[in-house]
């Protein structure tokens, strides 16, 4: 009779054997937001396994945040004080990020436009053109700001939230205008600024006037 091997000492349970969709749908998570647009099967996956998933994260000191309705889904950290991550030896798998004055400004500006767009009951899919964008902006800017300068201002403020997740930049449509980029305002946006915080947004643009006038360069800092 032939030996075999065993993996656990006596008396353990093996523990069950992970799915691979499992293992699929960490790595994912781990590198950025899933939207269910871009991938239907893994969506499906996560749907199908939110409670595993949910799990594992905790081990790692995170949250899974998943909305059905806006079809998007991404890992945060545990609301810990610092404290909690140095006592357990372990970094932070989500980075905190402090947000310039004229990010922090668009992503305002964005979510007003959003709800806005909400509230009117039109189309769910909100697309601004760059044009549309540098109008948000450019009543916010210091006066007298040269169109070049704007223009550099406008297009690094983009890339930034860009590169954050919130925007996305879509394949020219033919008969478009030569050179004239549009934008899909991503849904996460609600994720991180909530109906809260829109309420006191009035406020929060005439902090933003005054850091102007003041000449400040720094906005509020933003996490994950």
């Amino acid at each position: 009779m032939e030996e075999t091997e065993m993996d656990t000492a006596p008396g353990e349970t093996a523990a069950p054997p992970q799915a691979p969709e499992l293992s699929l749908l960490m790595v994912r998570l781990l590198k950025g937001v899933l939207y269910r647009e871009d991938d239907e099967r893994l969506w499906s996956h996560l749907l199908r396994l939110h409670a595993r998933v949910r799990e594992l994260a905790g081990v790692l000191l995170l949250e899974l945040v998943l909305d059905e309705a806006e079809g998007y889904a991404f890992l945060k950290s545990r609301p810990q004080p610092e404290q909690a991550y140095a006592e357990a030896h372990l970094p932070r798998l989500v980075a905190r990020r402090h947000l310039s004055y004229s990010v922090s400004l668009l992503l305002a500006l964005l979510r007003r436009r959003m709800f806005e767009a909400d509230a009117s009951g039109g189309e769910v899919r909100l697309v601004l053109s760059r044009s549309d964008i540098v109008q948000l902006l450019q009543v916010f800017l210091p006066d007298g700001t040269n169109e070049a300068r704007l223009v550099d201002q406008v297009d690094a403020t983009i890339k930034k939230v860009a590169d954050l997740g919130f925007l996305r930049r879509l394949t020219a449509a033919a008969g478009s205008a030569p050179g004239q980029a549009h934008y899909e305002v991503r849904r996460i946006l609600k994720a991180f600024v909530d109906a809260q915080w829109l309420s006191e947004f009035d406020a929060r643009l005439a902090a933003y006037r005054t850091a102007q006038a003041d000449g400040g360069q720094q906005g509020e800092a933003g996490d994950d």
